[in-house]
């Protein structure tokens, strides 16, 4: 996805348009439509388990397998908006995710089924390969930081999801799908008409696999990847296994733990452009780093099991404002260290290494919890490679000099 950095670059001094605002507004609406629709089958998991009689294992499964879709799905989709521009791919991915929302009706009494619909449903955490170079390449440096980490607000989604979604279904099963569906309907039409690309953008002549050659030759690109993993992976992680967690380890109904983890996924929104923000003061290394601190700290505090109210609720929602800090910073930080000219193809492989990120996590907790009837073991982990990241963000990347 370098089409963004191939473009000329804005002035520092120049002012953002209208018409990036209205881009911007549009891409942050699709973005968490799209998650919505992505996040669907994991408030509604602990249904599909007590239906069809699934282990811990094959729901984490059913939940995390969007999310593996999702994210490896971010490369060619990324490469194809590098070819065709925004302004074709919103509208096409939106409307196509409405394909898997609706097989999702007839698809509910079977695992199997459900699995293959959950693999399609993927195709609606692809947008984020989609927005980051069309929001790059209407902000400036100077207001970009800020800029992504406003687009990153999308993943609000996942928390209109885990609130919406359960009540939704109170009156009806297949409801949710439907409202779901509906809406994406309207957006596609919307983004037909609103979404524009830069003027001048240029189409890529050389290959895919050049780019993402030259791309993940880069030791930049695997750091970077490492570090969004942490962040926006551990914000995945939580926002399709929270329900599940809550659920299970503290007995709260499905609806009350759907609210709980919408609430943890609010505060990740909120903090993703604090992150941004605070990036374009300070140098983003050690806003990520920082940020992952206080969230391996939270993990440590949350893997002692504390009564939910009020030691988990605070070290829980304590540790998404972490992560959604760090999930801001790192794409301030992927502007900075990386040549200009490979900003989009590094923009690719880390957001679906962040992806990624988030598929592995379900998994390991819910073996863990099949194994040890614990999920202490999992949070520990969590809580090792945050401080790893917050290491790494401070004694390396903040020696990176920034890129002018």
């Amino acid at each position: 996805m370098d089409t963004a950095a191939k473009q000329s670059p804005a002035p520092a001094a120049e002012k953002p348009s209208g018409a990036a605002y209205r881009n911007l507004v549009m891409a942050t609406i699709g973005f968490a439509l799209t998650f919505w629709a992505w996040n669907l089958i994991a408030p509604m998991s602990a249904d599909y388990k007590d239906r069809l009689g699934l282990s811990s294992f094959q729901q984490s499964l059913l939940v995390a397998v969007p999310v593996l879709v999702g994210s490896l799905g971010r490369i060619p989709v990324g490469a194809l908006t590098d070819k065709f521009g925004a302004r074709l791919m919103f509208p096409l991915i939106s409307a196509l995710t409405i394909v898997p929302v609706l097989l999702l009706i007839p698809a509910k009494d079977s695992y199997g089924a459900m699995l293959a619909v959950g693999f399609l449903l993927g195709l609606g955490g692809t947008t984020f390969a989609i927005g980051i170079p069309l929001v790059n390449s209407w902000f400036p440096p100077s207001d970009r930081g800020l800029a992504l980490g406003v687009f990153g607000m999308g993943m609000g989604g996942v928390a209109l999801s885990g609130y919406f979604t359960p009540r939704i279904a109170k009156h009806g099963d297949n409801l949710p799908f439907l409202v779901v569906a509906g809406a994406l309907v309207v957006y596609a039409a919307l983004a037909a008409v609103l979404v524009n690309d830069r003027p001048g953008r240029q189409v890529p002549t050389d290959t895919l696999a050049h780019r993402l050659g030259a791309a993940g030759r880069l030791r930049v690109t695997w750091e970077l990847s490492a570090l969004y993993a942490i962040g926006f992976g551990g914000i995945v992680a939580f926002g399709v296994y929270l329900p599940t967690y809550l659920k299970t380890w503290y007995e709260l109904s499905p609806t009350d733990a759907g609210t709980k983890a919408a609430g943890f996924a609010l505060v990740t929104v909120i903090f993703r452009p604090i992150g941004g923000w605070l990036s374009d003061r300070v140098h983003p290394a050690v806003v990520t780093s920082f940020a992952l601190g206080v969230a391996a700290l939270m993990a440590i505090v949350q893997a002692f099991d504390p009564k939910l109210a009020p030691g988990g609720t605070i070290a829980l929602l304590v540790m998404a404002a972490g992560l959604g800090t760090a999930s801001g910073s790192v794409f301030a930080l992927v502007s900075q260290v990386t040549p200009q000219a490979k900003v989009g193809s590094v923009t690719g492989i880390v957001g679906a290494m962040g992806g990624l990120g988030g598929f592995v996590p379900p998994l390991v907790m819910g073996a863990i919890y099949s194994a040890k009837g614990s999920y202490s073991i999992g949070f520990m982990l969590l809580s090792d490679l945050a401080l790893a990241g917050c290491v790494y963000a401070y004694g390396r990347m903040r020696t990176i000099q920034r890129d002018a």
